[in-house]
Formats: C-alpha cells, structure tokens, sequence
C-alpha cells in the first residue's frame, strides 16, 4: 500500500481512504496499489473535480473525495505520453496556482467521445437512488485558492461505473475493477508450498464436467450473466467506433507533489513488465502474469509467511563461511522470489543487512573478474550477473518505499555510491579473452544497465523529495561515476550497443528482451547528454557519426514492432538522443 515518511509520495495517511479501499478491494488488489493523492481532475466527462487519484501497478483509479465509488480512469498499457505541463490554470487562484503541477496523460480508448450507448449507462443506472449533488463537488473557480463548487448537473459530468442496486454506495462494481463480491462465493482451499514465491506455471482451468459438478446458486448465476452481457455490450460499443485519443488532466496543488514521477514509474514497470511477458521463455520463468486477474488465481503468500521465509533465506545468506555454491543458489531463489514477491522486495529494503551484503559481494567478485586472475573468474562474472540482477529486481514497484531511499541516502549515499561505483567495470576486456568470457561480461554488462537504469530512476524521483535528499539526483549519481577508471568504456560500450542494435545489418524485429534492454540503454545515454557535459562532449565526439549514418528512426519503427508496450516510448527517447547528439 501506499507508505508514508521521508520519499513517500503522501505527506499523511488518509486514514478514511485507505479503509475503503481495504474494505472494497480484494487482497491482492490492494496490496498491489502504490500510492494516493488528492488533486483536481479534468477529463472529456470531468470537469475540474477534486477527487482522490488511486495508483496501483497497472491501472490509475479515480475515487471521488470522500471515497464512495471507485473507477478506473485508465490502463498503463493504452498510455500513449505523460508530462509535466508548464502553465497556470485560470480555474486557481493565488498560491494554488502557482504551486499546482499539472500532469497529462494521453491514452488510447475505445470508449465514443458523445453519448453513444446511452441505452448501456441508462441500463446500469436502473434502480439506483437519485444522486445528490452535493456528494459530487466541480470545481469551477477559485477566489484566493477557495474552491467554489457546483453539481455535475450544471457541467455535464458522468460517471464511468454505476452501483448496482443491490450494492451500498461505498462499494463499486466487481465486474470491472476486481472487487470483493458480496456474499463471497466459496473458494477452494489451495496449498501453499514453503518457498517464497508462487509455483511456477498457472493453474489449469476446471474441465466441463466440474463446471456441470458446481451448480451456481441464483446470486451467482446473476453476476455471471451479467458479466457476459457487459463484456458484450461493452464489445458491440467498442465496434461502433474507432479507437481514439483521450486525455485526462491531474493538477497536483502542492510543489512537493511526486505524483507524476510515481505515474511515470509505474508506466516504466508496467511496459517493461508486460513487454517482458510477450517472451515465451520469460512468461514460462515468471509464473505470475502482469494482469491482477491472472495473479488472483495464484495461490498467495502471508505476508507474515513471506517475512519468515525471507527472514530464513537472509541467515543462509549472512552466515560466516558460506561456499560460492551455496551462495549462488541462495541468490538464485532471491532472485526468483523478488521477481514474484513485492512484499519481499519491500522487507529487503528495510533489512539493510542483505542490501549491504549483495553490495560487498559484488565489489569482491567484480574486482576478482576484472584482474583476470584465479581459476574461478567465468564463476566470479556468473556471480556478479546474478548480484546485479537481485538488486534491479528489488528496485521494482518499491518507489513509495521508504525504507528504500532511507536506506540509500544514509550517511550522504554511501551505500549508493559503493553501488554505483561496484556496478561499473571495463568493457573493454571483451577484446582480450575468450569468447565463453566474453558472453560472460556482455550478460554482466547487460545486467549492470538495467540496475543502473533503476538508480538513474531513483534520481528522478529523489529530486521532489524534501531537501535533505535532493543530492540523491541523476547528476549526483553522474558525479558520483564520474572518477570511475572505466566509466567512459561502459558508456562507450552501452551506446555501440544501441547503435549496433538499430542498424540496418541486424535482424528485423528486436525481441522483448532486446526491447526492453534498448529502451533502458536510451534512458540512460538520455541522462549522460541531459546531466553531465564531460559524458555528453564525449557522446557527441566519438559516437555523432555512428549516429547520423547507422541510425534512423525509421529503421528503429521497423525493429520495434507496434504491438510491444515499450516500442512507442522507445522510439520517443531514440528521437530525443538524435536530436540532441546531431544537432547540439
């Protein structure tokens, strides 16, 4: 759930809201959701409402203010472009216009701009009470930042999911947000085996004859009728009209407001993730699915079984004397355990022992591989690879963590800088050994991307916390690499590899896993040109030609192909480090 403290994105728990949505949302739901601020929301069926706006992993929820219905405003996975816009809304006034941060999300949806099938809201509205608008306040005008209010009557608003007439007002729809049903139906009792993450592969679907076994009762038998004629009302809508562009507008009224860098971490995870999920080798890895539907069906842990079990693993890991097998197979099934668990991810981070732990063992093994000496150096690199992976699988969906920049802002980022300056090593060592070692150090430097990516996003975010932690930025962490012997062979190696990867020479379509490392590999050159000059002069010096005549946008919408979540960002970053390297 959303946390609270020092790089949390509320400054108070709202105790009121935070109980719907425990009470209204399933388990799995809510722990799956992020963060919650309050802020004016304006849309084509809002007009300048303050409202509660709900982050979870995959979907951004709207909830009016007090919570009584709640509604999806939109997927991550439509998300077209968020940004921040600088302007002044003329519906505030006084301070509140000048500290409001107004965020735009543009989306696709398959929803008609008018009133088209009015007959499906009219249908779910039968027997419902009449709405007073007071429960309803729009925004219309502020004098010195006092909101003056009106009823949705006089502005035309709608709103998106209606209560059924059997359900109270503070209870939403379950057929449309996964909300708990009530009665419950019965669920079946499923074992859960003691490791910390679910079993892989999903469980199989009942056969006809349990269907024919398991007679609903009339409750029962409602909901799904009515579930089957919403998905088909809500089809034969969607076949009326063409997709088009929506667009809804936040404005945050506060200047420490991170709403919209949370929004843009989960919409980084959730393309990366669902990206991720279209590789069949990953899926088969990854049992649970990126859709909170497809993840309820899974067996769930505890969390009080899942700090046990963490708690055993972490004395495994910290016990003197551990041999590099055993340790490998401990991180192995961290490793795995962080990729299925976010309540684990989250105990990581405020159980420093472990985090510091990973960070020594890899100052170890990558000083060992680095010197080329021993007979365990394809071990040492293996080992490193897989520290560095544990450590980027931690960094996921833990942004509202506080423990986590606690964590690495203490003592003025020792920690971090110990993690940053770890992570980097020669690239150049490719050349000069075999060719075993040298998949080895490409798997290495992969892997070291991708986590430096997540501190380079942990530098985004930190720069709207308090200013006690804003030296934890992209161009602290920059400076904090910048005396580092190999670092402009990393950078060098990284931004050949983008190159290389969008030239006409290689394979058609980029795979998942290609896709997302190149999305993460542009971030990062993004930084290096935006945060530090010395990287950006030697960007521009030795990369502008490989640039101008190997890369094109074009060619790089041929590789992506359209239907990766991550390949419309990915082209957007291509077109800004073009710009920015040719033309600076």
């Amino acid at each position: 759930m959303a946390r609270t403290g020092s790089g949390a994105l509320l400054s108070r728990r709202n105790i009121k809201l935070d109980s719907f949505l425990k009470r209204n949302t399933e388990r799995m739901v809510y722990e799956r959701i992020r963060a919650y601020e309050p802020c004016v929301v304006k849309s084509a069926t809002i007009n300048k409402v303050y409202m509660h706006v709900v982050l979870s992993d995959e979907r951004v929820y709207l909830t009016e203010y007090p919570p009584r219905t709640l509604t999806e405003a939109f997927c991550f996975r439509d998300v077209h472009d968020i940004e921040l816009v600088n302007d002044l809304p003329d519906f505030l006034r006084g301070k509140d216009r000048e500290l409001c941060q107004h965020i735009r999300i543009t989306y696709i949806t398959d929803k008609p701009a008018a009133r088209g099938c009015d007959w499906l809201r009219r249908d779910r509205r039968v027997g419902l009470p009449p709405r007073r608008p007071s429960l309803y306040p729009t925004i219309t005008q502020t004098l010195e930042g006092h909101p003056v209010h009106s009823s949705p009557s006089e502005m035309g608003t709608e709103e998106v999911h209606m209560l059924p007439p059997t359900r109270s007002a503070s209870c939403p729809n379950p057929e449309t947000l996964g909300l708990l049903r009530v009665p419950h139906p019965p669920t079946q009792s499923v074992s859960t085996a003691p490791s910390l993450y679910s079993p892989n592969g999903s469980p199989t679907s009942p056969s006809p004859s349990n269907h024919r076994l398991n007679i609903p009762d009339t409750g029962q038998l409602q909901r799904m009728i009515g579930s089957v004629l919403s998905r088909l009302l809500r089809r034969d809508c969607a076949n009326s009209g063409e997709e088009r562009e929506a667009e809804l507008h936040l404005y945050a009224i506060s200047h420490t407001s991170r709403l919209y860098l949370h929004i843009q971490s989960s919409w980084n995870s959730f393309i990366i993730r669902s990206t991720l999920l279209l590789d069949t080798l990953y899926r088969g890895r990854c049992s649970a699915s990126s859709d909170s539907s497809s993840r309820k069906q899974l067996p769930a842990i505890s969390c009080e079984r899942t700090a046990h079990l963490f708690g055993q693993l972490s004395s495994e890991l910290l016990q003197e004397g551990i041999r590099v097998e055993s340790l490998y197979l401990l991180l192995q099934e961290l490793r795995t355990a962080a990729r299925h668990n976010v309540a684990l991810r989250r105990l990581f981070w405020k159980s420093s022992e472990v985090c510091v732990f990973l960070v020594q063992t890899l100052e170890e093994s990558l000083h060992g591989c680095q010197s080329l000496s021993g007979v365990h150096t394809e071990d040492q690199l293996l080992l490193s690879t897989l520290v560095v992976q544990t450590l980027a699988a931690m960094f996921r969906e833990t942004d509202v963590e506080p423990a986590r920049l606690n964590l690495l802002s203490a003592k003025k980022g020792a920690l971090a800088s110990r993690m940053l300056l770890a992570l980097i090593c020669d690239a150049e060592l490719q050349t000069q050994v075999d060719c075993e070692l040298q998949a080895l150090l490409a798997e290495y430097l992969d892997a070291a991307c991708s986590l430096l990516f997540e501190l380079l996003l942990l530098g985004h975010e930190a720069s709207r916390c308090s200013s006690a932690d804003n030296f934890l930025s992209v161009g602290w962490i920059l400076r904090v690499l910048q005396p580092h012997p190999h670092l402009l062979s990393f950078i060098s190696y990284q931004a050949q590899q983008v190159v290389l990867v969008l030239s006409d020479g290689q394979e058609s379509f980029l795979s998942p896993f290609q896709s997302v490392l190149l999305f993460q590999r542009c971030r990062l050159l993004l930084a290096c040109l935006q945060y530090n000059s010395q990287l950006a002069q030697h960007l521009r010096s030795h990369f502008r030609e490989e640039f101008r005549y190997s890369v094109k946008l074009s060619c790089a919408q041929e590789k992506l192909p359209p239907h990766y979540p991550i390949s419309r960002p990915t082209l957007r970053l291509v077109q800004q480090i073009l710009t920015l390297i040719l033309h600076r």
